[in-house]
């Protein structure tokens, strides 16, 4: 019986590790979750919790490192991050283990590559910013400006920056569900700031985008792609998003909110929903096939998209970890399905075409 193995950093998504955990005897497999600082690295074991299928409760446990992993592991700056990184990455260049997805780079390197496909027209420009100065450069042409980490994630450490007049320059963030203004009279003490703010990680930055209802809430559309049992690429669900009032995001842990899809595209876009709805179909069945001809394979992946007033369509961002919130609230009739989906295509990852397609992929490891 093949074992399946959860690989976290956090507790946090227990529930969903249970989940899976409680139909993996109906797949023919066991499941345990385990940090990657649980491998003993001589005896390569892992100390951790398997889970019992009998009385559907996890239980302390020491078994060897499973052949299949699931990567639910989200790092940070802290110590256990810095230890978990190189212990996955050397789990991920074993020839003898299968990952259900190798992971995306960072946003920018994505971009990069996204930039050179057929997809590029919807993409925001994005630029990395090496100094504080470029962004001073910036907002002489562009009056509002976006500064994203470049290994960010869950819309971390996102800032709006504005130039006003008399060389005002406002910046507006979200910390804990709340906004955070803050103004500079004088270009010194903004650049000072934001030395301060690129030693602690690097970030890139986009215009602005007015991706917002007539109530002016952010929204965007959020659509969740996952991989069959045959490997073939399916979108699970869409829905939308909606953050607060004059907010930067309509990130779901920033305090927004969910709504059903189309009934909200409909309403906000009455006589271009057809249009809308074909454009999205078309970027989704493209994404997959571009990023892993350059990348190594995923399972899964997280696509946020805005829709200007206009019309204009933009891809905001990709993420290969991504939750099931919005998908599980607009159609809670596929919980199963989103618990069962990693179990079967794990099960598929052993067979001879998918050691083969490793090996060829091994090459795109670095990324």
């Amino acid at each position: 019986m093949n074992t399946f193995g959860i690989l976290t950093t956090k507790d946090t998504e227990i529930h969903y590790f249970t989940e899976i955990a409680k139909r993996a005897s109906h797949v023919g497999m066991t499941c345990c979750r385990f940090f990657p600082i649980d491998i003993d690295p001589i005896s390569q074991e892992v100390t951790g919790q398997m889970f019992n299928s009998e009385n559907n409760k996890w239980e302390h446990s020491v078994f060897p490192i499973p052949k299949i992993l699931y990567d639910r592991c989200f790092y940070s700056r802290d110590s256990l991050s810095q230890k978990c990184i190189p212990i996955v990455s050397w789990l991920k260049s074993r020839e003898d283990i299968y990952f259900l997805g190798y992971g995306l780079p960072n946003k920018l390197e994505l971009y990069h590559v996204l930039n050179q496909s057929s997809l590029s027209p919807y993409l925001p420009p994005s630029k990395p910013i090496k100094l504080p100065t470029d962004v001073i450069k910036e907002l002489q042409t562009v009056e509002k400006i976006v500064l994203k980490p470049i290994a960010g994630s869950q819309g971390n450490g996102i800032f709006l920056i504005e130039a006003g007049p008399q060389k005002l320059i406002s910046v507006k963030t979200f910390n804990r569900r709340k906004h955070i203004y803050r103004e500079f009279t004088q270009s010194t003490i903004f650049l000072s700031w934001m030395d301060t703010l690129l030693s602690k990680m690097d970030y890139f930055m986009q215009p602005y985008l007015e991706l917002t209802n007539k109530l002016g809430e952010p929204f965007d559309v959020r659509a969740l792609l996952q991989k069959q049992e045959n490997g073939e690429w399916t979108e699970r669900g869409r829905g939308i998003r909606v953050g607060h009032k004059d907010g930067i995001l309509s990130n779901i842990s920033a305090g927004g909110y969910i709504r059903e899809y189309e009934p909200w595209i409909k309403q906000l876009f009455s006589t271009s929903f057809e249009y809308i709805d074909n454009e999205l179909n078309d970027i989704l069945f493209k994404l997959p096939s571009i990023l892993e001809n350059t990348f190594m394979p995923l399972f899964e992946l997280g696509i946020d998209i805005g829709i200007a007033k206009n019309g204009g369509i933009w891809i905001l961002d990709i993420n290969s970890k991504p939750g099931r919130k919005v998908i599980q609230e607009t159609s809670p009739g596929k919980n199963d399905e989103l618990y069962y989906a990693p179990l079967l295509y794990g099960k598929t990852l052993t067979n001879s075409e998918n050691k083969e397609r490793k090996r060829y992929d091994a090459k795109t490891l670095s990324n």
